[in-house]
Formats: structure tokens, sequence, C-alpha cells
């Protein structure tokens, strides 16, 4: 339950979000703050994915037979 909330924050954060921050103003590094918004998203979906990875237990259950494999 906890993996499918993480991966559905960028959606909520991207395509919700929008309609919240959806102004010129503030600049935010010279970028219109909408624009800012997207470039964060994007940022943050690929930590939020790599959470995701590193917590889901079918992945960890190949990476420990991986290394079964090589010892």
């Amino acid at each position: 339950m906890l993996l499918r909330a993480l991966a559905a924050l960028p959606f909520i954060g991207i395509v919700l979000g929008i309609a919240f921050v959806n102004r010129v103003e503030p600049l935010v590094l010279g970028m219109p703050f909408v624009l800012a918004w997207i470039v964060l998203w994007v940022v943050l979906s690929s930590i939020i994915m790599a959470i995701v990875y590193r917590l889901d237990p079918a992945n960890r259950r190949i990476a420990a037979e991986g290394e079964e494999l090589r010892s």
C-alpha cells in the first residue's frame, strides 16, 4: 500500500498540482513558477521511483537470489 501511494505521488504532483500552481509569477531560477513546478516533479519522480524500487519486496528477493548465485 505504501509503495503504491509513493508511486502515485508524481502523478498527483504533476497532473493535479498544475491546477493549483498555474501562475507565471514568481520566477524561480528564471523560469515561470508552473515550469519550475514541472521540473521539480520530474526530478522528484526519479527519486521517488528509486525509493519504490529499493523498497519493493520482489526486487529484494531477486537481489538475494542473485547474491546466492554469485557465491
